[in-house]
């Protein structure tokens, strides 16, 4: 069972930026990452659905009683000068375990919808990291007073949404911890050479979106790296290899992840 905090609520309105308020920005977030998340068969508890105010202790509180594994906390960033900064940054107790994956994970995810990714940080200071009996990410999404952020949040959404529900889900899904998405593991598609039943690949990303999905294609093809798309309904996977022998995928993972890709190993 994992837990989506939305930050702020009621009397604290979060960050402010010409009438837009945070609290307001990430609850709908919350929500709609929290739907695609029990879609994927994922149990969620929320802190908040409505407009109300807790603090953050009582939130860490409330998933440390509700014995939830995971807890993720959205919020938008602020900035003493308006239109300064910019990009997406993730907030965790240290710089160690599943929460750093996830984290990381979260943000490259964001990257690819436009946000400059200004990578995780440890702040072992925070209450929501601290309290915590979980792993727990706070991720910030985008500069509420930045009108270059608030632009790619508002036209991208839903996109945004699914970016943090992949970036947990990937990495869930890599470590075991929740079955693969449907189509991915045993399903065929695409692959080079037309092979009906490849053995290993290795998975560098799945979007909703083709924009995003040939982006990071054309990336990996510039690169040299053997890519290609599997269009299995729901997600489109960006795919490198197709290999009869478990240790050439494995070596190729780790050219990927040297590389700085987010990777999950394949078998088909």
């Amino acid at each position: 069972m994992r837990k989506l905090q939305s930050a702020h609520g009621g009397r604290d309105p979060g960050a402010v930026y010409n009438g837009r308020q945070e609290k307001d920005d990430v609850l709908r977030l919350t929500l709609a990452v929290g739907e695609i998340l029990q879609n994927n068969g994922i149990d969620v508890e929320y802190t908040r659905t409505t407009d109300i105010y807790e603090s953050p202790l009582q939130k860490a509180m409330e998933a440390n009683e509700a014995g939830v594994d995971l807890f993720i906390s959205i919020h938008r960033n602020s900035f003493p000068t308006e239109n300064t900064a910019f990009g997406v940054e993730s907030l965790v107790y240290d710089l160690s375990g599943l929460k750093l994956e996830i984290a990381e994970s979260i943000d490259q995810q964001l990257e690819t919808i436009g946000f400059r990714d200004l990578g995780v940080k440890a702040r072992p200071n925070l209450v929501v990291l601290r309290r915590t009996n979980m792993p727990a990410v706070l991720v910030e999404v985008g500069f509420i007073n930045s009108d270059v952020d608030n632009e790619l949040f508002d036209a991208n959404f839903d996109d945004i949404a699914l970016a943090i529900a992949e970036g947990i889900l990937d990495v869930l899904r890599s470590q075991g911890l929740v079955p693969d998405a449907p189509g991915q593991g045993t399903g065929g598609g695409n692959v080079p050479g037309g092979s009906a039943a490849p053995g290993y690949r290795v998975q560098v990303g799945a979007f909703r979106n083709q924009q995003y999905a040939g982006r990071l294609l054309n990336e990996l093809l510039e690169q040299d790296f053997p890519a290609y798309l599997i269009d299995s309904g729901d997600y489109i996977r960006v795919q490198v290899g197709d290999y009869a022998d478990m240790n050439q995928a494995v070596e190729m993972e780790r050219r990927l992840k040297r590389e700085g890709y987010q990777t999950v190993l394949i078998r088909g």
